[in-house]
């Protein structure tokens, strides 16, 4: 149930689709990997999450861990699940700060109640929506997940899921199910008026009915805040946020960091961390 970032155009299962071409082929698409990082950044603003510690979050889809990475560049820790092992073989070649576990989501979430302080998911949910298999049925795939998700979380907490419905029929399935489960919350639609840009966000609040967030895109003073900012002061070590930016030495010796704080193995620092070599020809 990877999420691509991208509106899907196919049909079959996921663990079928995302074979390892097409895992590699879209991990490698710089558009696709901008508009999963700005769809992330979405989702993990509208979780509201504390600023003052570290959070443990569910990156449901994770795919090959590209919202997972936005996720450990805000200093938090995350669980991804996914059902295409070819994706989670790039995530683990890519070494990617979280844990990483393969499981059909649509079976439940496999964790102890009040395991998680929110949880994100990137165009994957609406992949619970097709009967890939006679066996499936989409109500009881959506209630068993929601409803498990629902435990899986620690109350007060949020799931920001974003999605791709394919009609307005597949939303309120979607939704029905979540409310079902015990959820409370709604629809969060980012620029309505655009064909492009349009995106649907479904947040859900744990144990509190909480106020939904607005859209982007919903007034003027949206748009300009949303717009990119352009300014003649350099920027090449940190971004207009103050942090690192990607790639950069101090971006990759904070990603070192975090792993040594997780207890992996990492290579040690040198003079040449971060540099990047010449072409040989």
């Amino acid at each position: 149930m990877a999420g691509s970032g991208r509106r899907p155009e196919h049909r079959g299962p996921p663990e079928l689709f995302y074979d390892e071409a097409e895992a590699r082929k879209y991990t490698q698409n710089s558009r696709v990997v901008e508009i999963q990082s700005q769809m992330s950044e979405r989702a993990v603003e509208l979780l509201g999450l504390p600023e003052d510690r570290p959070c443990l979050l569910l990156d449901v889809g994770c795919g090959s861990g590209l919202s997972g990475d936005y996720i450990s560049e805000e200093g938090h820790y995350w669980i991804g699940m996914d059902i295409s092992p070819a994706m989670l073989d790039v995530a683990v070649e890519r070494e990617v700060d979280g844990d990483l576990l393969l499981a059909d989501v649509g079976h439940g979430i496999p964790f102890r109640p009040g395991t998680f302080d929110g949880c994100i998911s990137i165009s994957a949910v609406q992949w619970l929506c097709n009967a890939d298999k006679k066996s499936h049925s989409p109500p009881k795939r959506l209630y068993r997940f929601f409803s498990t998700l629902y435990t899986a979380l620690a109350r007060g907490s949020r799931a920001v899921l974003q999605l791709y419905p394919e009609n307005s029929e597949q939303l309120e399935l979607i939704t029905a199910q979540a409310m079902r489960a015990g959820f409370t919350g709604g629809m969060v639609v980012d620029y309505p008026n655009s064909a492009k840009a349009k995106k649907f966000f479904l947040c859900l609040f744990v144990g509190t009915s909480g106020t939904l967030p607005k859209g982007l895109g919903t007034e003027c003073a949206s748009e300009e805040l949303h717009q990119a900012k352009f300014t003649n002061e350099r920027t090449r070590f940190r971004n207009v946020k103050g942090k690192s930016v990607k790639k950069s030495r101090d971006w990759i010796l904070e990603k070192k960091e975090r792993r040594r704080r997780q207890g992996k193995e990492v290579r040690a620092d040198t003079k040449y961390t971060g540099r990047k070599r010449r072409p040989h020809f």
